[in-house]
């Protein structure tokens, strides 16, 4: 079992910069694959950016170049940094565990709560 809280979202104007975290519970984050995800009202859950227990990294197309993914195993968190943020990036992301990478949110077992992004014009 892996409980997953989020923090770090808020309200931060275009072209700003934000930096999410996930504190993971438990002795074994190192072995899980660490992805996030986000939902905007009205839309499905859709596929950020995934993080292999080796440290490769996959985004999608419309967050690549802006966002990075890490992740420090010493502390059991994941981290996703947002810059040059853009209003369609806001939405509720999510983190969340699985056991392959894949950007399907079907194939992670475990999810956090959500933290709010909104980015304004």
């Amino acid at each position: 079992q892996v409980q997953l809280v989020e923090s770090g979202g808020g309200l931060v104007q275009a072209g700003g910069s934000l930096r999410l975290s996930c504190a993971a519970s438990g002795h074994t984050f190192s072995s899980y694959v660490m992805g996030w995800f986000r939902q905007a009202p009205g839309k499905e859950r859709e596929f950020v950016a995934t993080i292999s227990r080796s440290g490769n990294t996959y985004y999608a197309v419309s967050v690549k170049g802006r966002f990075t993914i890490s992740r420090d195993n010493a502390k059991n968190t994941v981290y996703l940094q947002m810059n040059t943020l853009k209003p369609e990036d806001s939405a509720v992301y999510f983190c969340a565990a699985a056991k392959s990478v894949s950007i399907r949110m079907y194939d992670y077992d475990y999810w956090g709560q959500g933290t709010q992004v909104t980015v304004s014009s």
